[in-house]
């Protein structure tokens, strides 16, 4: 099996990792779940995280083909469009991205975006897709839970697990965002744990627990082993009932309303408004 070269870039701010995988032989590569830079008290955005990602693109000489999300993300903006542009590459998400498109358009009073996923994305994964990365074959896994558009990306022996997982001793994802199911994301974590012991998976966060590092690469074994909140031996019941428990204490990501009304987008900002500035909108009491 041909192993991917993968390069890591750990954004402190927002605890995000993205990534370049690329085929060692022909340089092909992608770019997964890029990261905007935005002040949330300033409204200003920058680039700085994504050209760190773009410098090391040119040092390496890669030739970026996809710019691929695992999911609509709620705490961080995508750099997508901005690395779209800059690479000539095509912006890729899961196919279910309309139902939650559906569901934040009626939160956000955005109905002219149902049905918009063409016009934020170059294309929308099934489960089970596949598609060629030099010598490499990406296969895209649906794996819902924390949200219903969630995918993983597994190229050669490493899969990108996006929000499904996080590092053993950080344990899993929340499911009560809308769309969410503790149920659905036990299935899918299990199906990411049936892959070989040895397949390594990459995490879209880490929040460095006890003080440790940041740390964002494990194994199927490993979680398999000590993952604090789903290692084998935990069943579905005892699972959904601490997930359900758990996730009726946490408070909303810090990024979640801007975040969200830019990802749903593929990226995109808010079109503008009659003065030329895009705007966010800040529903009231319904979270």
């Amino acid at each position: 099996m041909t192993v991917p070269e993968i390069t890591a870039f750990f954004d402190p701010e927002t605890f995000t990792i993205s990534y370049l995988a690329a085929d060692p032989e022909s340089g092909e590569a992608a770019v997964i779940d890029s990261v905007l830079d935005f002040d949330l008290v300033s409204g200003r955005t920058s680039t700085k995280t994504a050209d760190k990602l773009l410098r090391r693109v040119a040092e390496k000489g890669y030739r970026i083909t996809w710019v691929l999300e695992t999911h609509v993300h709620a705490d961080h903006l995508s750099a997508a469009p901005y690395l779209r542009k800059k690479l000539n590459a095509k912006i890729a998400i899961g196919q279910q991205v309309s139902e939650v498109q559906q569901t934040f358009a009626r939160i956000f009073n955005l109905e002219q975006e149902v049905g918009q996923k063409q016009r934020y994305f170059d294309h929308t994964f099934a489960d089970g897709e596949t598609f060629q990365l030099g010598g490499l074959q990406v296969e895209v896994l649906h794996t819902p839970g924390h949200t219903p558009a969630c995918v993983s990306y597994k190229i050669g022996d490493a899969v990108f697990v996006g929000d499904t997982l996080f590092m053993p001793d950080y344990g899993s994802a929340r499911c009560d965002f809308p769309g969410g199911d503790a149920h659905k994301l036990f299935h899918s974590i299990r199906r990411l744990l049936s892959l070989p012991p040895e397949t390594r998976l990459f995490m879209c966060h880490d929040y460095a627990p006890n003080g440790r590092e940041p740390a964002w690469e494990t194994t199927v074994l490993e979680q398999l082993a000590s993952n604090i909140h789903i290692n084998e031996s935990v069943t579905e019941e005892e699972f959904v009932a601490f997930r359900q428990a758990r996730d009726a204490t946490l408070d909303l990501p810090r990024l979640l309303l801007p975040s969200v009304q830019v990802n749903m987008r593929g990226g995109e900002r808010p079109p503008p408004e009659s003065n030329g500035v895009s705007y966010i909108k800040l529903p009231l009491d319904v979270f």
